[in-house]
């Protein structure tokens, strides 16, 4: 069962000069740190309720762990499944430098983690020694890349996770799979002269969904876009002439570097 998870006005101006877009491969390696999201969704068991008290989820890279602490109380994970209205759970959030993850663990705290069978609720027991937590289960490791939002889904099996030990008694053993989607991705460039001081738009169809000014070293970057095509406008003081590239293409969770634009005076 394949699941992805993707999360993040002003009218163009008659009159300008406009330029096909003209600009560098998509790149990956550039400084700064990554947004992650972390979420948690459930494939269906057959129970009524599983409170889950999350304490932690670690995230490793480059061999360094990065805690992002659980910032909701516990939680019935059998209320979030894709499908529904309520599809998933924002257990954590924060942010960590680019690169590849590694590992991902999941750490619950010792109590107040139960389960609810035939209208009983029950304490669910977890196996000594689980302080580290739980791996999850990645089909491949994920590459953050510096200034782009991740939402890093952890799917909860249910039906694998609980085992019966009889007698009304039930024991946690967490099977957890991630999946890891980039959400936006970043527009870059430079732009002169610096006397032109430009406003810099990025714009999709008829909106403007990103905007950035008073350039003083005529580099500008500009995030938390969406996959697409977009048009850059330039809009300097007066005295130069506004300028539009069209047609930028953003790959999902990538950063493109435009050319460098120089403006013209009139």
């Amino acid at each position: 069962m394949q699941k992805k998870f993707l999360y993040f006005t002003v009218a163009a101006v008659l009159g300008i000069s406009t330029f096909t877009a003209c600009q560098k491969n998509n790149e990956t390696s550039f400084s700064g740190t990554s947004r992650v999201q972390i979420r948690m969704t459930d494939a269906p068991g057959n129970f009524e309720k599983i409170n889950l008290s999350v304490k932690e989820i670690v995230l490793v890279s480059g061999g360094k762990p990065y805690v992002f602490t659980a910032t909701v109380p516990r939680f019935n994970i059998l209320d979030f499944r894709m499908g529904t209205s309520n599809p998933d759970i924002l257990v954590a959030s924060g942010e960590m430098p680019g690169g590849d993850i590694t590992e991902i663990r999941l750490v619950l705290n010792n109590s107040e983690n139960t389960i609810v069978v035939d209208g009983v609720e029950s304490a669910l027991s977890t196996p000594s020694g689980q302080s580290s937590g739980w791996k999850v289960k990645l089909t491949a490791n994920p590459t953050l890349v510096p200034g782009a939002t991740y939402s890093l889904l952890l799917d909860f099996d249910a039906a694998k996770s609980i085992v019966s030990t009889g007698n009304g008694k039930y024991l946690l053993k967490p099977v957890v799979r991630g999946i890891t989607a980039a959400t936006t991705g970043l527009i870059s460039g430079t732009v002169l002269p610096l006397s032109s001081h430009p406003e810099v738009l990025v714009i999709a169809g008829k909106d403007t969904v990103g905007t950035v000014a008073d350039l003083l070293t005529g580099r500008f970057t500009i995030g938390g876009l969406a996959a697409g095509n977009y048009s850059v406008k330039f809009v300097p003081l007066e005295g130069y002439k506004d300028s539009t590239v069209t047609n930028v293409s953003l790959a999902l969770g990538q950063k493109t570097s435009m050319e460098t634009i120089v403006l013209k005076q009139y």
